[in-house]
């Protein structure tokens, strides 16, 4: 049975038992939100996973990292690097999103020595086997598709992105829409231009519950992909977008009756003012299925900067209900990222989950912000580095620049505010 088969027959699960113990709630809380599909637990059966990870209402906002192999950087070594910096860094999960080198012997490394939970987008594979097989990466078929699926469940990748709601009717909203970029989404685009050379559905939806049949074996958790998310702030909550939703908000409903997880992918590109309406329209459209969202982004002009861009919009949509942030690196737009790439990348997310966690009255939140607090009070500088989100490089910056009166940093000196005010207010 799968984890939301067990909670609607009211079967606590170690696992279960576990999220809750990490997230300082109760057993039934976990049990309940499974049941309700406002919480899931991605976990294939034939993962064993170190660390998993709850994500849904009520929990701690989780932070995942993307890391994978390029056409242009197929350097498996150089991602196995990024896992290791990522989880160094406390990402939650972390997607295999590889189309260079051998894909499933990519996977299989990453899935070895991952000790969170993985997920992937196996169109990507799909293509690249069409690519390498008949020349071609728009020749395949609804079981090529399943058997990559069937595979990568095989492998024990944890969650799935499946870009199921590209449907003939939700691409005749975008054909409609005039919008700035059409689809920004790889996955996305490359079902759009399937249906476009062979005027049919979009596989991934017409045969999705044959798709179930393989979640619902694994116990793998149905990640819906935001195939038309908008890739400018000047195209976000239109139509195009809403009619993928709603298409997401059915598909959810029919996952949950075959006891599939699900959560629900979310943009992308938005401007702060519509934060708040696109967390609520999916909360409403889509039953309160964790939303796991790319940023989003606040603006289209941070090129360099867009970790930043990003993590101001995650925050303000983890606070509002988003329950899963992807993180963005400084490079999206621009490059393949780098290990340090992809380190700050973690913590900007990192420290915009825990922005909302604290906005969200997670008690385990405003409980490490006083801690720190209270060293900073004492001017506890080791204290103070080790509550720090990212210690090493607190430390670097403490170390490279000594003040000639150690209780103190070389920002105010002699004339440090905390020391004067406790030395006159007697505290």
């Amino acid at each position: 049975m799968t984890q939301l088969n067990q909670a609607k027959n009211n079967i606590i699960t170690p696992l279960m038992k576990r999220i809750a113990k990490q997230e300082g709630v109760v057993y039934t809380q976990i049990l309940n939100g499974l049941k309700m599909g406002r919480i899931v637990i991605p976990c294939n059966k034939k993962h064993v996973i170190k660390n998993p990870c709850g994500i849904g209402e009520g929990l701690r906002t989780k932070v995942n990292a993307n890391i994978g192999t390029s056409t242009d950087k197929p350097s498996i070594k150089d991602e196995l690097k990024k896992l290791e910096i990522a989880v160094k860094y406390k990402t939650d999960t972390v997607m295999d999103l590889s189309v260079g080198w051998d894909l499933r012997k990519a996977r299989k490394e990453i899935l070895a020595r991952s000790p969170v939970p993985v997920g992937t987008v196996p169109i990507y594979e799909v293509t690249v086997n069409a690519q390498r097989k008949r020349n071609d990466f728009l020749r395949f078929d609804i079981e090529d598709i399943l058997d990559t699926l069937q595979t990568q469940a095989e492998d024990g990748v944890d969650f799935f992105t499946i870009h199921c709601g590209v449907t003939r009717n939700s691409l005749k909203n975008l054909n409609n829409n005039k919008r700035i970029l059409d689809i920004v989404s790889r996955g996305g685009a490359i079902i759009a231009a399937w249906m476009s050379r062979y005027k049919r559905e979009n596989p991934f939806y017409e045969y999705f519950d044959r798709i179930l049949d393989i979640a619902s074996y694994y116990d793998i958790t149905l990640s819906l992909g935001d195939g038309l998310r908008p890739g400018s702030i000047l195209d976000a909550t239109d139509n195009a977008q809403l009619s993928e939703l709603k298409i997401l908000g059915e598909l959810s409903k029919e996952a949950k009756r075959r006891n599939v997880q699900v959560m629900i992918e979310g943009p992308g590109h938005v401007p702060l003012q519509q934060i708040r309406t696109n967390i609520l329209l999916e909360k409403r459209i889509c039953n309160h299925a964790p939303f796991y969202v790319l940023g989003p982004l606040v603006t289209d002009i941070a090129c360099g900067y867009d970790h930043i861009s990003a993590s101001i919009g995650a925050a303000v949509a983890a606070s509002f209900g988003a329950d899963f942030l992807c993180f963005v690196t400084a490079s999206e737009h621009l490059r393949h990222p780098s290990v340090k790439d992809v380190r700050e990348g973690v913590i900007a997310s990192r420290i915009a989950a825990h922005a909302a966690d604290i906005a969200k009255d997670i008690k385990s939140a405003i409980d490490w912000d006083r801690k720190m607090s209270l060293a900073r009070k004492r001017r506890d500088w080791k204290e103070q580095i080790r509550l720090a989100i990212d210690p090493d490089k607190a430390r670097f910056y403490r170390e490279s620049s000594k003040p000639l009166d150690s209780s103190v940093c070389t920002m105010c000196g002699k004339y440090c505010s905390i020391k004067v005010s406790e030395e006159c207010l007697g505290n």
